[in-house]
């Protein structure tokens, strides 16, 4: 793979998770005439998206031929249905964790939000420990302390947060909750993604579309099991506009390659990006320490982890 290729996708992966939280947060507290739309709809058609964007990027490796696609996913899905199923667990885990960022959104503030969720740094790379049989260097192991303590200070309340009668700590902790959930979800399933991908030669594209497919099966049943009435009454695509279809596309994650497909690099990758560029742009949240030095926690553990990893591998070599 083309160094190229692999910072693109890497431009594309930080491009994506960075806009869709200010995105996603603006879209679920726009107040608008008309119902809101379903955030388990907009998981589904985000899955149908993927799955279309990677039959076009299979058919452009086949050389633009409908009979090499053709036999491509008749002999990568068809044929090998026991590694189709083994997509079936994170593809149900992300749909959960897809809908968890929508409730999370909804109940907490962006800031709060996308320092809270880098504790899926820690969560990632306890299970790159336990399934991968990583291993991880003190210096390593202090950084995630370091990611934890900034992410409990964020936590923290205020004095004017405890005298604001306009938050509600319900739902704010119904947030909390949901984000943490959303943690342990990523890292797990990231995790699996990876070990899944590098024990198989398929390619990435075909295993997007397995997750995609299954994504979109967990999806729809969620549909009928919790908004089944308003989509029988309201429609399908209900309150859906502009907005909400940029939200919907950027869900769409197509970042993932060969080149950048061990989870703690991602995780790694994309919280410096979150940190650093949210810090600036977002407004002071009701916190104990001022947000923009709380975001340095984050970009600090990453700063410690890789240049710990970098220092492993010289002495590797």
């Amino acid at each position: 793979m083309s160094a190229n290729l692999k910072y693109l996708s890497l431009g594309i992966l930080v491009f994506q998770t960075t806009s869709l939280v200010l995105t996603m947060r603006y879209s679920r507290t726009l107040k608008e005439e008309g119902p809101r739309y379903l955030s388990s709809t907009a998981v589904v058609v985000a899955e149908l998206l993927k799955i279309m964007a990677c039959i076009l990027l299979v058919y452009k490796d086949s050389k633009c031929s409908l009979r090499a696609l053709n036999r491509v996913l008749h002999d990568e899905i068809l044929n090998k249905p026991m590694e189709t199923l083994k997509l079936a667990i994170p593809s149900g885990i992300y749909t959960l964790q897809n809908n968890l960022l929508y409730v999370a959104l909804s109940n907490l503030d962006a800031a709060t939000y996308q320092v809270t969720y880098q504790l899926k740094i820690l969560t990632t790379a306890l299970f790159s420990v336990s399934m991968l049989s990583k291993k991880l260097g003190v210096y390593q192991w202090l950084s995630l302390v370091i990611l934890m303590t900034g992410v409990a200070f964020v936590q923290w309340p205020s004095d004017s947060q405890l005298d604001s009668k306009e938050l509600s700590a319900g739902s704010q902790f119904v947030g909390l909750m949901a984000v943490l959930t959303a943690c342990f979800s990523s890292g797990f399933a990231g995790v699996y993604f990876e070990k899944i991908l590098k024990e198989t030669k398929q390619s990435v594209w075909i295993r997007n579309i397995q997750l995609g497919f299954f994504g979109s099966i967990f999806g729809l049943m969620g549909v009928y099991i919790y908004d089944g009435e308003l989509v029988s009454k309201n429609g399908f695509f209900q309150g859906y506009n502009r907005l909400t279809w940029i939200v919907v596309v950027l869900q769409v994650n197509l970042a993932l390659s060969p080149g950048w497909s061990s989870a703690v690099a991602r995780s790694r990758l994309t919280a410096t990006s979150h940190s650093l560029v949210q810090g600036i742009l977002l407004p002071q949240p009701l916190s104990s320490w001022n947000y923009r030095r709380e975001t340095l926690c984050p970009a600090y553990t990453v700063y410690i982890f890789k240049d710990c990893s970098n220092r492993y591998k010289n002495c590797k070599k």
